[in-house]
């Protein structure tokens, strides 16, 4: 497997880039950004030694759905390629379980904060109908998904 080093503020790759690998960050750490550098850039998380980036193109050969860049120096990627990750099945299968592991943690995470924004957003235009004051719970809430995106919007900007 070939292995790449990155220097920081190097992308790795677009959003919208076609996909036919990914990676494993072996040293260094990467940001995964929405819109990157644009006016509406949104850091959605970063990622360190021991985690994969670039799966979900791998497996599905859909275009990137964000970007990756490297957030230091030195970043080091080992590029895992179609034919690699298949013989990982046969030669490393606890890798494999590793990476399946990741990504369902992920896929928990962004589904429960999607079910909460989108609860939250149904009660404060359910309160606007029927013109009731949003309760102190409900401003919390609303107050807590603000608070997330903006924290991501401006940590994305270092």
């Amino acid at each position: 497997m070939e292995r790449k080093s990155y220097q920081k503020d190097e992308v790795i790759f677009c959003q919208g880039d076609p996909s036919d690998c990914m990676f494993a960050v072996e040293s260094g750490r990467v940001g995964i950004f929405l819109n990157y550098q644009g006016p509406n850039e949104v850091r959605l998380t970063q990622l360190q030694q021991d985690s994969i980036l670039g799966e979900m193109g791998l497996l599905d050969k859909a275009p990137r759905s964000a970007t990756a860049v490297a957030l230091c120096d030195g970043t080091v990627l080992r590029v895992i390629k179609e034919e690699d990750f298949q013989e990982s099945f046969q030669t490393d299968p606890e890798k494999m379980m590793t990476l399946l592991r990741q990504m369902s943690t992920r896929l928990r995470r962004i589904s429960r904060d999607y079910a909460d924004a989108c609860r939250t957003v149904g009660d404060v235009v359910d309160a606007e109908k029927t013109g009731e004051e949003r309760n102190a719970a409900l401003e919390n809430r609303v107050a807590k998904t603000l608070a997330g995106y903006e924290a991501a919007r401006l940590e994305g900007r270092e």
